[in-house]
Parts: structure tokens; C-alpha cells; sequence
């Protein structure tokens, strides 16, 4: 398969992601549930046939629909983004985008369960970036060992702001795992220690694979 329409592929992988997230901000304020199952839904259908899913040759025969909870409302939270108190940045290598930047723009203190760092993507694009650990961690049928994703704006995944503008949709129904959970390909960067929970997050997408 050529390099260009391996590109027209992904383009298109991310435009439909744009246009998911769209209906599932518009769905979401008034009826979550509804909004979660059809990102389930969609998902699935992407994962299934689109070409440029993630999942690997011998996988997609017997793929069925990914591992995802079902939705529960009170792990949806509107939170208050508190600017950085000093700069902070990390960086990710990949083998085919070199390092990756990131800047810290904050937190989000999340009831109960403590703080997660907000990153910024430094580099083009821009975009708004929030993985997360959690106890469930590398536990067989928990949740992937390098993380989930809960934010990455600049792909699409974005569930928008609360009632002020200094506030984000942080639900953990919706957290994904990354490329490189099904494929060791792809180069995903993981959550850093800062963005690590302690408690066991049940909802949004598990791991059931072997790797990480």
C-alpha cells in the first residue's frame, strides 16, 4: 500500500473521530447515556472496517466490538482547569514524529480521587491532552498498563467545556485506549506519572490483551 493512501486513510480515521465527538457533545449535556452508546457504537463500526484500524491482521476475523463498561453518570465530571503554579514539560519519543512535546497547563482536581495534570501539545496542532493510570492498571482484564486516554483534542477526542470557559468535560466513560494497545507499532505516548490515580477506574474502555 502506497504512503499516500495510507494518509488518505488516517485523514479520513480522524475525521470521522471529529465528527463523533461532535455528536457526542451535542448529545452528551442532555442525555450522556445515549451519547456514550453511540460513541461505543461508532467505535466499534471503525474498528471493524475502517482501514486504518488499529487492530492488527489475525485480529479483526474474530473482533467483536471493543471491552467497554457501561455508562455510569457518576463518573462525569465538569472540572475547573487551575493554571500551573511553575512550567513543567515532558516529552515522548516516536520512531517516525521524533519527540513530542508537551507543556503543562494546569490541573483538574477530581472528587475523591485526587489531581490530574492538563497538557498541552507543543508542536502543530496544538490540542488539549489528558491521559490516565489507574489501580486497574496491568491487572488481567483491567485496563491498559501504559494508560488511557481521556482528552487529545488535536485527534478529535474532546468533549468540550463545562459552564465556564476555564473548566473541561472529564468523563471517564469515555476513556480509550491508544493505538499501540493493539498494535506495538504505533508509538502512543503514556501517562506520566502525574496523571496516575490510585483508585480503580471501572468504566469507559478495558484491555484485554497481553501486552502492557
Amino acid at each position: 500500500m502506497s504512503d499516500t493512501i495510507t494518509a488518505l486513510q488516517v485523514a479520513d480515521w480522524r475525521r470521522r473521530v471529529f465528527g463523533l465527538y461532535s455528536g457526542v457533545r451535542r448529545m452528551s449535556a442532555s442525555d450522556p447515556v445515549a451519547a456514550h452508546a453511540a460513541w461505543v457504537s461508532a467505535r466499534d463500526d471503525l474498528f471493524a472496517s475502517h482501514p486504518a484500524t488499529p487492530l492488527l491482521p489475525e485480529d479483526r476475523d474474530d473482533f467483536t466490538g471493543l471491552s467497554v463498561a457501561a455508562y455510569d453518570p457518576d463518573w462525569r465530571f465538569e472540572l475547573e482547569v487551575v493554571p500551573g503554579a511553575t512550567p513543567e514539560t515532558f516529552e515522548f519519543e516516536t520512531g517516525t514524529d521524533g519527540l513530542v512535546p508537551f507543556e503543562l497547563i494546569g490541573t483538574v482536581r477530581v472528587p475523591l480521587m485526587g489531581t490530574l495534570n492538563v497538557w498541552r501539545l507543543a508542536s502543530y496542532g496544538g490540542g488539549i491532552f489528558i491521559p490516565v493510570k489507574d489501580a486497574l492498571s496491568r491487572v488481567r482484564g483491567g485496563t491498559y498498563g501504559g494508560g488511557r486516554y481521556l482528552l487529545d483534542t488535536v485527534k478529535g477526542a474532546d468533549l468540550g467545556s463545562g459552564a465556564s470557559p476555564d473548566s473541561l468535560i472529564v468523563d471517564f466513560n469515555f476513556a480509550y485506549n491508544p493505538s499501540c494497545a493493539y498494535d506495538p507499532m504505533w508509538a502512543c505516548p503514556l501517562a506520566p506519572a502525574s496523571n496516575t490515580l490510585a483508585v480503580e477506574i471501572p468504566v469507559g474502555e478495558r484491555y484485554t490483551g497481553d501486552g502492557e
